[in-house]
């Protein structure tokens, strides 16, 4: 992780030390919240003296605020907008006030960076644009995004990447590390959500890491089996054979040769819709079934548009940030 010296020079203009601007920058570039444990944890400090000036500081300078949850104890937040914009990250939604759930995730989402601080992290918006954009590029409708309806007559504002769950790069190729950060119930509908909103992207790397967060193990096998149905096995296959295979399946089910198909027939067909979904594949298999398109056409045109992929996919339990673990994570 690499903080611009003009950033730290920024925050430590405001009487913070070097260690509490890092601290800050993080918070800031992450999350919006913190807990005491995750500042203790980061400069290895125990609460004291060093501790109490600088909760001061927070609230002498209306940087931070408190809040209360039931179960979860007091919150930190970073709200100040002056502070946020000598980092330059002014337009960013962290400093707003959110829901315990919102929080929750965002709290998980600084423990996984403080715990990884070795990684070159895609930081922010603009950032991750650039990149994919600029470096890869891949066009900017292809980007993962949310509309935000303004006020009154102002226009509605497109947003990439408003999940915030922390990006990075692999050395030393440019291979992107994807998260998903999995904070709460047991529920998989928000994970499957993330998948296909990012789908289109996947499809445009020749290699990327997508590493399932969780602090409880009890997640990973069946986060690894929904990845590997929507993700993995669709982007690593041959696609042309596998639109055939669709086709051919597809076209028994209408034509109820149910005696046709195997159970592992019908387990693909339920995957394939998915993964064949929209105009394109329906007029293709309209032509397919008409006699007008014919199979060889259909290898060509997606031999030279698709690409071998390599798919790859984590697990990591999270846990807290602490002033326990902090002498190995900064010695790691």
């Amino acid at each position: 992780m690499n903080i611009a010296p003009a950033h730290l020079d920024a925050l430590q203009s405001l009487g913070y030390t070097e260690e509490e601007a890092r601290f800050l920058y993080v918070v800031a570039t992450h999350s919006g919240y913190f807990l005491a444990r995750q500042f203790l944890g980061f400069t290895g400090a125990h609460w004291g003296k060093r501790t109490t000036l600088f909760w001061g500081k927070l609230e002498r300078l209306k940087h931070a605020r408190t809040e209360c949850f039931p179960k979860s104890g007091v919150v930190y937040h970073l709200f100040s907008r002056r502070l946020y914009r000598l980092i330059e990250r002014e337009n960013i939604r962290n400093r707003r006030v959110h829901e315990i759930d919102f929080i929750k995730r965002r709290i998980a989402i600084l423990d996984f960076v403080l715990l990884n601080q070795r990684h070159q992290y895609l930081e922010t918006e603009p950032e991750k644009v650039r990149f994919f954009c600029g470096e890869l590029s891949i066009p900017k409708q292809i980007l993962p995004s949310k509309l935000y309806l303004a006020k009154k007559a102002s226009p509605a504002t497109v947003r990439h990447f408003v999940d915030k769950c922390p990006m990075f790069l692999g050395s030393p190729s440019p291979v992107v590390s994807f998260t998903y950060i999995h904070e709460g119930a047991a529920a998989f509908t928000d994970f499957i959500r993330h998948l296909e909103s990012y789908l289109p992207l996947f499809r445009q790397l020749g290699e990327f890491l997508l590493v399932y967060v969780s602090r409880t193990g009890s997640h990973f096998a069946k986060a690894t089996e929904i990845f590997d149905s929507l993700v993995k096995v669709p982007l690593e296959s041959d696609i042309a054979g596998d639109l055939l295979r669709y086709f051919q399946v597809r076209k028994a089910w209408d034509h109820k040769q149910y005696a046709d198909l195997s159970d592992g027939d019908l387990v693909f067909r339920n995957n394939a819709r998915m993964r064949f979904g929209g105009e394109r594949f329906e007029g293709l298999y309209r032509g397919w079934k008409n006699g007008r398109v014919s199979e060889s056409a259909i290898e060509q045109e997606f031999q030279t548009n698709d690409r071998k992929r390599i798919v790859h996919f984590e697990t990591y339990v999270l846990g807290r940030m602490s002033a326990a673990c902090a002498d190995s994570v900064k010695n790691g």
